[in-house]
């Protein structure tokens, strides 16, 4: 079984960009707040929103720049 295949998630990725890392993180974002709705407010899912958190700025970030042509003057 691919992750194409999941009907919610296969639509997902057909409307988006070819970005797998992209889609992985906006897949996650439900599931950590499930998590974290689940666990409670405790050490380990601030970590975890934190982390989620930082890693889609760093990626967002990351990829602005990366595409961001340069310009010749």
């Amino acid at each position: 079984m691919q992750l194409d295949d999941i009907p919610v998630i296969g639509s997902l990725l057909a409307a988006g960009a070819d970005d797998h890392v992209f889609d992985a993180l906006l897949v996650l974002g439900p599931v950590i707040i499930i998590t974290i709705s689940v666990l409670g407010r405790n050490l380990v899912s601030i970590t975890l929103a934190v982390a989620y958190t930082v890693g889609f700025s760093v990626y967002i970030g990351y990829k602005g720049i990366r595409a961001t042509p340069e310009r010749k003057t």
